[in-house]
């Protein structure tokens, strides 16, 4: 284990909230600097169907860009949307020299592939960071073009806290392109130097495995699913899931971990603001790369 990773005294709360508003601060300032050359940021959300929790989503997400002072369209869709509309939606955003950013909200309404939704938004407009263009750019190593948003949050939080990844072991528990694998290939990549290993549903012994972890990120979606005994003493644990259950929401990562970690982070109030700081960032970033 690192030796700056913290012995046993009770997990520290990492306030991912906190940390979002000092963030979207650092957008502002990058936001009213375009403004001064008269450059207006601005970020299309598309969202097709009415489930309650993608409305919330981009509620929030709609208050961040108030705060950081970018413009928000929201184009709202039926949920009898197919991939076709879906896709004739964000062409036009695409040929729309006035919107910068493209967001289309999970989940897609049934029988739309989600994948190609994402292809179809120009990759420099892509502020989620999921077309192939900027996954590739992250496989081959490069950090420095639009990144996956949860991900890329995490690392912010590590970062904050002082942890060193080099030498470092990580366990991913999840593998999907929205946060396992892009997770796996940050903690992995030059620079951060931690020695990945990514564990999923066919995996064997993944308790084993999780409980050697210096740094372990749970992105399941299976409430309190990472146990005590599945934690090294000491360890930052990132719990990215996040479940409806009676009484509220719960993440992957149980209560009683925070007796045995170093660091946890809260559900809610942890990844989720992170989430969305980091879209924010990803907004500003695009309009700097189309506007120079």
């Amino acid at each position: 284990m690192p030796s700056d990773l913290r012995p046993y005294v009770g997990a520290h709360i990492v306030d991912g909230k906190s940390l979002s508003l000092d963030i979207q601060r650092e957008v502002a300032e990058g936001v009213s600097a375009l403004n001064e050359r008269g450059v207006e940021v601005r970020l299309a959300v598309v969202i097709a169907g009415d489930d309650p929790a993608s409305h919330v989503y981009v509620r929030n997400k709609e208050r961040a860009c108030e705060r950081c002072g970018i413009l928000s369209t929201r184009i709202d869709m039926p949920s009898t949307s197919n991939l076709e509309e879906m896709i004739e939606v964000v062409e036009q955003l695409n040929s729309d020299p006035s919107i910068h950013g493209i967001l289309v909200q999970s989940p897609a309404p049934d029988g739309v592939n989600e994948l190609a939704i994402a292809s179809s938004i120009l990759p420099q407009k892509d502020v989620d960071g999921f077309h192939p263009i900027n996954l590739g750019r992250l496989v081959q190593g490069d950090s420095m073009g639009l990144l996956p948003c949860t991900p890329s949050g995490v690392m912010r939080m590590l970062d904050s806290s002082d942890v060193r990844l080099e030498g470092s072991r990580a366990v991913v528990l999840g593998r999907s392109r929205i946060v396992g694998m892009p997770m796996a290939l940050m903690l992995a990549q030059k620079g951060s130097d931690a020695t990945v290993t990514i564990v999923h549903s066919r995996t064997s012994e993944i308790e084993s495995i999780c409980s050697e972890a210096d740094i372990l990120v749970a992105a399941v979606g299976s409430a309190h699913m990472v146990g005590p005994q599945w934690v090294k003493p000491g360890a930052f644990v990132v719990d990215v899931g996040i479940s409806r259950i009676e009484g509220g929401l719960a993440g992957d990562v149980a209560p009683e971990v925070s007796e045995i970690a170093g660091w946890v982070t809260p559900v809610p109030g942890g990844v989720g603001p992170m989430t969305i700081a980091m879209l924010m960032k990803n907004t500003l970033s695009a309009t700097e790369m189309q506007t120079t």
